[in-house]
């Protein structure tokens, strides 16, 4: 059985991690009705908007 000769630091075990984090962007859209940008698949903050449907009254 294979057995290390070193112990391995932890800089080097974290930055071997960190190569394989990757952050992503949210996924932003433009609202339809107020051209704000919101997530996607939910209701819009600023006008309260959904699928071209009132959801909450603003």
């Amino acid at each position: 059985m294979a057995v290390p000769k070193r112990k391995t630091a932890k800089s080097a075990t974290r930055s071997r991690r960190a190569a394989n984090m990757q952050l992503t962007a949210n996924g932003l859209v433009k609202c339809p009705q107020c051209n704000e940008l919101k997530l996607s698949h939910k209701v819009c903050p600023e006008c309260g908007f959904y699928k071209g449907r009132e959801v909450i009254e603003k």
